[in-house]
């Protein structure tokens, strides 16, 4: 007689009520717990890693993600508005999401994310057990809950009515489980290959978006996904006043501005810790000045203020 899988409801009360620092009313869907089959190792980890905690994860998931996407501060949104001629909306729309079902099933991959084909304000998060088996005992929280929350965010984001790249989806999601402190440490910010590559890539590109633009630059890439299908020219033009290519160039200049100083800074405390003699100290140096030369052939124009933000910050 085949065994039937276990199925959970999770109670809604008591939950812990939300910062009154938020204007905005989140939703409370219904969230449920799945599991396709207890014996499986890749079960009994995540039943060990979270045990009576569920509830409070998966409620804090939801809330993690409602707060990223859908809340800012005035402040720091007049300040994105400033350098853009364009209005960040500061009245976000939140899709109707009404449950939320996390599945554990053996499966390859990782996880996926569906909304019900009958009702797509029903979302069903399906997380491979074989994944959890596989993680270190170490790691295993963490990277479950990073998971979680990524998948989270398909439940609650825009999509530009299923027209956005998919590299921009993803990205948006690790953007969220970047700015929730939930980032593994194989992740590293690069800016080769193109922008919407997806996951960390991208993920990393828009929060130099917002930390150049301010605070809810991202909430507002959401909130545009909602009003019409993409298109990619209008888009990033309306948003930021600059096309996407653009903005990506400026944030592999900003990058490699970055690993510059940090290298210097590396060499500086080696040297006065005595770790690298005097050779490895002039390459070091001569790296810098070769980047420095680097961004004067190739931005001009740009370069004195560049090399202002680089020392004088």
């Amino acid at each position: 007689m085949p065994v039937h899988p276990q199925f959970f409801q999770i109670p809604q009360e008591p939950m812990s009520p939300a910062p009154k620092k938020h204007h905005l009313e989140f939703p409370k869907p219904l969230l449920r717990f799945q599991i396709h089959d207890l014996s499986h190792p890749g079960t009994h980890a995540f039943l060990s890693a979270f045990g009576d905690s569920l509830p409070t994860v998966l409620h804090d998931a939801v809330r993690s993600v409602l707060t990223l996407l859908y809340t800012s501060n005035k402040h720091t949104l007049d300040s994105a508005q400033s350098q853009s001629s364009q209005p960040h909306s500061s009245e976000p729309h939140i899709p109707s999401t009404r449950s939320v079902t996390l599945i554990l099933q053996s499966m390859e991959g990782v996880a996926y994310t569906t909304g019900l084909d009958l009702d797509d304000d029903h979302k069903e998060i399906h997380f491979s057990t074989d994944y959890i088996q596989g993680i270190p005992e170490a790691r295993r929280k963490r990277e479950t809950l990073g998971v979680l929350v990524h998948e989270m965010v398909h439940c609650w984001q825009h999509n530009a009515f299923g027209t956005a790249p998919g590299g921009l989806i993803e990205g948006i999601a690790d953007w969220v489980r970047l700015n929730a402190d939930l980032a593994p440490p194989h992740w590293k910010q690069e800016a080769d290959g193109d922008w919407d590559a997806g996951y960390q890539h991208t993920g990393y590109f828009l929060e130099y978006l917002e930390q150049r633009f301010g605070k809810g630059s991202i909430m507002a890439v959401n909130q545009e996904l909602r009003r019409k299908k993409y298109d990619e020219a209008a888009f990033w033009q309306k948003l930021f006043d600059h096309d996407v290519a653009t903005l990506w160039k400026q944030y592999g200049k900003s990058l490699a501005k970055k690993t510059a100083r940090n290298s210097m800074e590396e060499a500086e405390q080696a040297e006065s810790c005595g770790d690298y003699n005097s050779g490895e100290i002039v390459e070091k140096k001569k790296d810098h000045r070769r980047n420095d030369e680097d961004i004067r052939r190739q931005h001009p124009r740009d370069f004195a203020q560049e090399m202002k933000d680089l020392y004088m910050t």
